[in-house]
C-alpha cells in the first residue's frame, strides 16, 4: 500500500511516503512557509520513489491539535488530493505523532506542544507490542498549571511544551523524567506508520469527513488580555 502523509501542525513542515519498499520522508522547520513548500516536498518524494499520484492508495494527515493555520492547511491539502484521486483519508493525532518521537521502551509518553497564549496541548500514551501507541487519557489544552498527568512512576516527555514550561510540568510528575526532549515536533513518518493499520482495516474515510482537531476556538489574545492599551473607540 502506498500512503502519502503530511503534518504541518507546528513549525515543522513534514511529509512522508510509506510503500512496500520502505519509508521516505522530508522534514524542515519553516514557520509560516508551509503552504509554499508542502506540495513540492510531496512531489519530491513521489519522484524519488518513482511513483505518480495515481499510484497512491491513501492520504494520511496530522489532524492537530496545533497552530490553527497549519492544521487547516494540512487538512485542506489532504482533502484536495483525496478528492482529486478518489482516495480514502486517515487522520492522526499530531500529539500521537509527536509521542512516537520518544524512545520505544516500556515508559509511558507525555507529548506536550506549546500552544502559545500561555497554554499547552497535551496527551499521554503507552507503547503497544507493535511499537505504536495507545492513548492513556484524552487530549487537552490549557494552562500548564492545570495539567493533570496520570500517575506513573517514570515518564518519557517530548515536545515544545516542555521547553516552554519545564518547571511547571516537572512539578506534575512523581519523579524526574526518564527521558525528555523539547526540540522534537510531530513528523509525517509517524503519521504514516500510525495510519497504516487503519487503512489496512478499511477505516479510511471520505475526504469531506477528514476533519481537523483544534481543541480550542480562540486563536489570539485581545489587546487587553495582552496588557496593551486599547485605543479610544476600538472594541477589544
Amino acid at each position: 500500500m502506498n500512503i502519502l502523509a503530511l503534518d504541518t501542525s507546528t513549525e515543522s513542515c513534514s511529509v512522508a511516503l510509506l510503500t512496500a519498499d520502505g519509508l521516505l520522508d522530508r522534514s524542515k522547520l519553516m514557520p509560516r512557509e508551509h503552504a509554499e513548500h508542502v506540495l513540492p516536498m510531496m512531489q519530491s518524494l513521489l519522484d524519488e520513489a518513482g511513483l505518480v499520484r495515481q499510484q497512491l492508495d491513501g492520504i494520511a494527515v496530522g489532524r492537530g491539535p496545533g497552530a490553527f493555520t497549519g492544521v487547516r492547511l494540512a487538512i485542506s491539502v489532504a482533502q484536495g488530493l483525496a478528492f482529486a484521486l478518489d482516495l480514502p483519508v486517515v487522520t492522526v493525532s499530531s500529539l500521537a505523532a509527536l509521542a512516537m518521537e520518544a524512545p520505544a521502551d516500556d515508559k509511558p509518553v507525555l507529548a506536550v506542544i506549546d500552544a502559545r497564549m500561555g497554554e499547552i496541548y497535551a496527551a499521554a500514551f503507552r507503547r503497544t507490542d507493535a511499537g505504536l501507541l495507545d492513548a492513556i487519557d484524552t487530549e487537552s489544552v490549557g494552562k500548564p498549571e492545570a495539567l493533570v498527568v496520570p500517575h506513573e512512576p517514570l515518564w518519557n516527555i517530548v515536545g515544545t511544551g516542555w521547553g516552554a514550561y519545564p518547571d511547571i510540568i516537572a512539578g506534575k510528575l512523581a519523579a524526574a523524567p526518564h527521558w525528555v526532549e523539547a526540540g522534537h515536533y510531530p513528523q509525517a513518518r509517524h503519521v504514516a506508520r500510525l495510519a497504516a493499520p487503519e487503512f489496512a482495516a478499511g477505516r479510511g474515510v471520505a475526504p469531506e469527513k477528514a476533519l481537523p482537531v483544534y481543541l480550542r476556538n480562540k486563536v489570539a489574545l485581545t489587546l487587553r488580555e495582552r496588557g496593551k492599551p486599547v485605543p479610544a473607540g476600538l472594541i477589544d
